[in-house]
Parts: C-alpha cells; structure tokens; sequence
C-alpha cells in the first residue's frame, strides 16, 4: 500500500502540493492527470524523495518515508522512469542492465562492476525479453530510438526490484503509433509483474483506455478521483482540464 497523507510543498509563495491525500491498492493501475502547474511532477518528486515534503507523510508498507534519501527510497521498492529517460549513454542495453541488477544486489550504485555475476546477467537478460530489447542488446544506449530509450528507462527501473512503480509521461514524445506500442507494453508489464503503477499522461485517450482509477490535481490541489467514466463526465474536471468535447472522448 502507498498512502499519502496531507502532503504540502511551497516553493517560496508558490504551493506547489496542498495537503494532498491519496492512497494506493496494491497491484493497482492509476493515472495522475491534470492541467500544467497542476503539481503532478512535484507529487512524483515528493514520493521518490527528489523533493522532501514540508509537511504530511508518505506510507509505504506502513513507515513514513519523508526524509529519507532517493537511493533508499529505491532500495525499499519505490521505482520510477522520467519524462527525459535516464539511461548510462555510454553502456549497451545489455551492459546498463547488468550494472544495475548488480548495483541493486550489492545495495551500492557503482558503475564499476566491470564483471557482473551470472545471476545478474541472466536477470538483464529476462528484464530484456520482458520489455522487448533483446533484439538491441548489444546496441549503445544513446543510439537508441527515442521510444527504446523510454522502454530502457523502464527496465533500469524494474532492475531494482520496485513494487511500486512511477512513470512521469512514458509516451511524451512519441507518434500515435508509438505512443500506443508503449502504453500496451507497460499495461502487460503491469499484468505481468503485478506492481502497483502510477502514471502521469497527457493524452486523455491512453488515460481512459487503461487507468483503473484517475486522480485529477489542480494548483496542488485533488479536484476529483474517480474511474473513467466519472472523471470523463466531471463538471469539475471538464472546466478545469478536459474541455467541453470531453464527453465525446472514447
């Protein structure tokens, strides 16, 4: 279970998140949607720790994880992909994989295990396979389609282990067909892993196909949660974000 409780944040007179309270099922697929400025990366960075909260709590698994460091954070199995994927440029997708299956058993980011074990290669190899790049594993990472990149991001993330998973726009910048190649893999690896998933996604269409449950934030603020049909009809939601042809939104 991820819970968060009352959760505010100001950046000088800016309230970027106001006493915001959710919580999360496990094995659950949510979407966090809502106009820009609306504080869905902040929400993100406070969870993960990349920002610390001024006030409220994070639950997961029951201890309040508010204060404690990105890396440990991770290490208690919070993972997440960016926006702009996160990748080592200079490493194989095989070899960025390995290195991050021996960081995390080891308990030590390093980038210095030249010679990872055979467990740690034989799970790089099933997290390739699970996200489709086993046919780019020995390709260098920086020359990776844009859409490759975001999967590699992804794996890095599932390496750790996470049983909580954030995905900040895992479609941005991608076509139509693309966006929608994407957005099924991560649903089969939301079947297949059994994670609890939260994503942060633009494209209302993706959003209402696959999200079982949709929180909307305004100016830090919840206005609304609810499935898709009970967000897609909102008054609330239509004025602040969907616009009045939300109703036609399949």
């Amino acid at each position: 279970m991820l819970e968060v409780r009352d959760l505010t944040k100001s950046f000088g007179g800016v309230h970027a998140m106001q006493g915001v309270s959710l919580s999360f099922a496990d094995g659950s697929l949510s979407a966090i949607i809502g106009p820009n400025g609306a504080g869905k990366t902040t929400f993100f960075n406070l969870i993960s720790g990349k920002l610390r909260a001024d006030t409220g709590q994070v639950i997961h698994d029951g201890t309040d994880i508010v204060g404690m460091k990105p890396l440990e954070i991770v290490r208690r199995g919070i993972g997440r992909a960016f926006q702009i994927a996160s990748l080592f440029p200079e490493l194989t997708v095989r070899q960025s994989l390995a290195t991050a299956v021996t960081s995390h058993q080891r308990g030590a980011l390093s980038l210095g295990s030249r010679f990872p074990s055979r467990q740690s290669r034989d799970r790089a190899d099933g997290i390739m396979e699970m996200v489709d790049l086993s046919s780019k594993a020995d390709v260098t990472a920086k020359y990776l389609p844009h859409g490759d990149q975001k999967l590699l991001d992804v794996a890095l993330a599932l390496a750790m282990e996470p049983t909580v998973l954030l995905l900040d726009e895992p479609t941005a910048g991608m076509g139509s067909e693309e966006r929608w190649k994407m957005i099924d893999k991560v649903r089969s690896l939301w079947r297949q892993t059994g994670i609890t998933l939260l994503f942060i996604e633009h494209d209302m269409d993706i959003v209402f196909e696959i999200a079982e449950r949709i929180d909307v934030l305004k100016y830090g603020q919840v206005l609304a949660s609810g499935n898709a049909e009970q967000i897609r009809t909102n008054p609330d939601v239509i004025e602040a974000y969907l616009g009045v042809d939300a109703g036609d939104v399949a």
